[in-house]
């Protein structure tokens, strides 16, 4: 299976921008968090996080062509059966006319991508704009707040209670103590 010294550098080959090779760091040790949760392939589940949004700046004029071209240059590596390149494409299923999640591997990515985006904007308005500082009930209490962190589309993270059986407190405690862990790696 490919390794996650071959995603990454597949990663920093395809993408220059440094928040967004922090954002798919983040939503890697998420998923890893996810895949320990529910005794899942921690490696896979890393891997898929970790190139989600890989081909993003080859593609971001083109969304229906989002992950779409990822999965291309995928075709080329051992992926196993894990299911890898069925989740990546299931997360931008509204604009590549894949089918949506279907999986517990599929929700967990489509879930916790948005939650990290949320989780950075916590941390970005505390004094200090250090992630150790965020609380679970911080970012619940931003959660409802829909002009904080506009772009962030809060009903794709509660697809973690009906899709995952995670309410969403505890969904975000794991990915927040997920991130917490890489903070030096996200420059928070």
């Amino acid at each position: 299976m490919i390794t996650r010294e071959e995603a990454y550098k597949l990663l920093t080959d395809n993408v220059k921008n440094k928040n967004l090779i922090r954002h798919c760091l983040a939503v890697e040790a998420s998923m890893k968090s996810l895949a320990a949760y529910f005794s899942a392939n921690e490696e896979a589940w890393g891997i898929a996080g970790l190139l989600h949004d890989a081909d993003w700046e080859a593609t971001k004029d083109t969304p229906e062509q989002h992950t779409l071209v990822l999965a291309d240059w995928l075709e080329d590596w051992d992926l196993g059966d894990e299911g890898i390149k069925e989740a990546i494409l299931a997360h931008n299923h509204f604009h590549n006319g894949h089918e949506p999640p279907q999986t517990q591997f599929e929700w967990s990515l489509y879930c916790a991508d948005e939650l990290t985006g949320l989780i950075v904007a916590c941390a970005l308005v505390q004094p200090n704009k250090n992630i150790g500082t965020v609380t679970v009930d911080s970012v619940m209490r931003k959660f409802p707040e829909s002009a904080f962190a506009a772009g962030v589309d809060r009903s794709k993270i509660q697809n973690c209670e009906a899709e995952l059986n995670i309410d969403l407190e505890s969904f975000i405690e794991i990915v927040l103590k997920a991130m917490q862990e890489i903070a030096e790696d996200l420059g928070l």
